[in-house]
């Protein structure tokens, strides 16, 4: 393989440019940024081998005048691309190079902040409480700091110790040829520190779970679903990191009466015959007291007759939705000998047919 070609570079290329294409390609098909990716692993090869050629003068210029086979003249040159072998890179120029990005080197590997886990609780609340709003307290059981170790993990009067496998970086490196891959320290799981005597309470964690009960404002308007957010009353974050959020879900108690609609309530309205026929008006109750309805005359069952303003409050926005009164036309089971008579008067000087109006084409 040319190994200008595997930088990218001309033959006429400055030590500058050549680093600088080094520098870009490394960052690209670095194994760590391409775990279990061999062709990245392998064009990573040919990037570490052609810098390694081409960054000393005496490699290049015999590769430049003979070729591959003549800077296999060099001492100690194996049969690779340019007589450099995999096992001749210094991952301490690596590092420099690279500015440090993947941990390399022996410099302590920072303990990245964590923000910590989300939690979610619901809460029943009646109808009433669900148009008027209501302040309820909710039970939230969730990982916290522990109260004896405040978080170090360690018993009460001692502390952690630099994890000595690490030397305290949070990971170690496994060599494997030309590159070395880094992974979480196994014995500290990357912290850098090991606990010798446990927190009895904790049993070495730094958590323990707890019950906490918060106080939670329900918005007037609130439907079964509503989630409201408590920023920050999630469970604690770690190295540092912002804690999580709670969010309370509510579930609404059906009601008797109302149905939801959006922010409309449907109420079901029974009428006689004759108040649907003749036109009436009602008393319905709604979720600020009973007012009075007109039901016009001729009016069917199922017709939906709206009140204004005497919904739902609209949860987003000020306002309120409307009552929908759904009109159910009642017919009586039984019938006094007056009651017949007057229908059976009425059915003989009647002119509707309701199947004439429909059936007929």
């Amino acid at each position: 393989m040319n190994p200008y070609e595997a930088l990218g570079v001309t033959k006429t290329a400055s030590e500058d440019e050549i680093k600088k294409a080094y520098r870009k390609l490394a960052r690209r098909y670095h194994p760590d940024r391409n775990p279990d990716d061999a062709g990245a692993e392998e064009r990573f090869k040919d990037v570490q081998t052609a810098y390694d050629l081409l960054s000393d003068p005496e490699k290049r210029r015999a590769y430049d005048t003979f070729g591959a086979s003549g800077a296999r003249g060099f001492p100690g040159a194996g049969a690779d691309m340019g007589g450099v072998r995999f096992e001749e890179f210094s991952f301490g120029d690596l590092g420099d190079l690279l500015g440090g990005m993947f941990g390399g080197g022996g410099r302590q590997r920072p303990r990245v902040p964590e923000r910590g886990n989300d939690l979610e609780t619901r809460v029943r609340i009646s109808f009433e409480d669900s148009l008027q709003g209501a302040q309820v307290r909710v039970p939230v059981e969730a990982e916290t700091v522990c109260s004896v170790c405040h978080g170090t993990g360690a018993e009460p009067g001692t502390s952690p110790v630099v994890c000595p496998q690490c030397q305290g970086r949070g990971v170690v490196s496994d060599a494997q040829g030309l590159f070395a891959i880094s992974q979480p320290c196994p014995r500290c799981q990357g912290n850098g520190a090991i606990v010798e005597k446990p927190c009895k309470r904790c049993r070495g964690s730094g958590r323990e779970r707890a019950t906490k009960r918060y106080s939670v404002k329900i918005p007037a308007g609130a439907r079964s679903g509503t989630r409201i957010r408590l920023k920050g009353k999630g469970e604690p974050g770690r190295n540092g990191g912002p804690d999580g959020d709670l969010y309370v879900v509510a579930e609404v108690e059906p009601s008797p009466l109302f149905q939801r609609r959006g922010s409309d309530l449907v109420l079901d309205v029974p009428v006689t015959y004759t108040e649907a026929t003749l036109g009436a008006t009602v008393q319905i109750p709604t979720p600020d007291g009973p007012v009075a309805l007109k039901v016009p005359g001729g009016t069917e069952s199922g017709k939906l007759l709206r009140v204004k303003g005497r919904g739902a409050p609209h949860l987003k926005g000020s306002g309120r939705g409307d009552l929908l009164a759904r009109v159910k036309v009642t017919v009586p089971k039984e019938l006094t000998k007056a009651e017949r008579e007057a229908l059976e008067g009425y059915q003989q000087v009647s002119r509707e047919n309701p199947r004439e109006r429909v059936f007929t084409t």
